[in-house]
């Protein structure tokens, strides 16, 4: 049984992967917004007792990340995936700027992944386990102007989680940065090539393969490796 923690598990690829680990017998913490939309979580922790535990916690508040981690400080964790993050605010255009929303969209989807991994890192490191963070094609770099508030923030996540896989590579602790595909969510639209439990089962077979050497890397929901 390995031990998984979640972020933004309350909808979306967030809970398709909650209920993936859970579904085979993994410990599940599955992290959410006291003030998310939460049902659907709620009713599957109380269907799986043995094996989801919702823990409250804003990855924007370093006061919460803190008080979760003293909630867990005895838990080794061997799975931690960043999947919350934000879309950015209706105005993003480098001529249109909405400057507090792209303030809020670096804090959601790029420090943030940071400060969870960093806060847990005693967690992964007791367990000898490996810290996931989803992306997106969007990350990379290109000449596209739209939405580049979310643009932007993928990019700064992707270039952190590649240093922080140098940093902890002699430390034997994998990082990973993953695209899950354009994915049926909010997000992503009824239009999307992928169901969210298609992804979380992809990305689950990713997550089970990465070892130290293939730390750093940029890869797809299928497991191609992209370009930064």
């Amino acid at each position: 049984m390995a031990v998984a923690l979640i972020t933004g598990a309350n909808r979306g690829i967030g809970l398709a992967l909650v209920k993936a680990f859970a579904g085979r017998r993994d410990k599940v913490f599955a992290c959410v917004r006291a003030s998310s939309d939460r049902e659907a979580l709620d009713a599957f922790a109380a269907s799986t007792p043995h094996w989801v535990q919702v823990i409250e916690m804003d990855v924007s508040d370093p006061a919460q990340i803190g008080r979760a981690r003293r909630k867990l400080e005895a838990e080794p964790i061997d799975v931690l995936v960043n999947n919350a993050g934000i879309g950015g605010p209706d105005r993003q255009s480098a001529t249109d700027m909405d400057f507090e929303g792209l303030e809020e969209t670096f804090r959601v989807n790029s420090m943030a992944p940071l400060r969870v991994a960093l806060a847990f890192l005693p967690n992964v490191k007791a367990a000898k386990g490996r810290i996931i963070t989803l992306s997106s094609q969007m990350g990379a770099t290109g000449a596209s102007a739209d939405n580049l508030a979310y643009r932007v923030s993928k990019q700064a996540v992707n270039r952190l989680m590649r240093g922080l896989a140098t940093e902890l590579k002699p430390h034997g602790i994998p990082v990973l940065i993953v695209n899950p595909g354009w994915v049926k969510t909010e997000m992503g639209g009824e239009g999307a090539q992928l169901t969210t439990d298609e992804s979380a089962a992809n990305l689950v077979k990713l997550i089970d393969k990465l070892d130290i050497g293939s730390t750093g890397q940029f890869l797809a929901w299928n497991g191609k490796e992209l370009a930064w």
